[in-house]
């Protein structure tokens, strides 16, 4: 089920190259053996992330993100450098909290970077909150240098312009106990 918008095989040994790094992570999750779920164990007044094993600095990917759990008071999908931290104390959006992270608040619908929120998103009013187990298919564009959203087949828009030409990996961050985000990786997005 996981796997299920991975039409191929070659697709699906891919989508597992791509999975979350059981080296780059939190020291309070960890990766479960199907490889692209997080399990954040119940550490009190801590924010713990992952990144991917493969990070992009050009061409045009997508993959899928979809909590298994709570989201807690805080719970970012984005991207992030290599040199953004994974773990921090107490319960804050760790993806975008300095330069080298981008990420989207799926509790309060904030996009966040470099410590600040760069406002609402989608950009419509009353945007319907993120539901557990919805689907979101994040859009990276390092060609155009964006990062863009869909939930479902509805695009929700462009999140972030002007992206640095660096080296940036798929990312979460959670605070909820037994919480658990998967990961897939699908390769290039469909345009359309």
């Amino acid at each position: 089920d996981i796997l299920c918008n991975v039409p191929t095989y070659k697709g699906k040994v891919r989508a597992f190259h791509h999975a979350f790094s059981t080296n780059d992570c939190s020291r309070n999750v960890y990766i479960k053996k199907n490889g692209f779920t997080l399990h954040r164990n119940p550490i009190a007044q801590s924010t713990d992330g992952a990144r991917t094993k493969i990070g992009f600095s050009e061409g045009r990917h997508a993959w899928e993100v979809w909590w298994e759990g709570p989201l807690g008071t805080v719970a970012v999908i984005g991207i992030a450098t290599k040199r953004a931290a994974m773990q921090c104390q107490g319960y804050v959006a760790l993806l975008g909290s300095d330069d080298q992270s981008w990420g989207w608040n799926l509790v309060d619908n904030n996009l966040l970077h470099n410590g600040e929120v760069n406002g609402s998103f989608p950009q419509c009013n009353n945007a319907p909150k993120y539901q557990i187990g919805e689907r979101i298919r994040v859009i990276l564009d390092m060609e155009d240098k964006t990062l863009a959203f869909e939930r479902g087949y509805e695009f929700l828009g462009v999140a972030f312009r002007g992206l640095p030409k660096v080296c940036l990996y798929p990312a979460v961050s959670a605070v909820y106990g037994n919480t658990e985000v998967t990961l897939v990786y699908l390769g290039k997005p469909l345009d359309g």
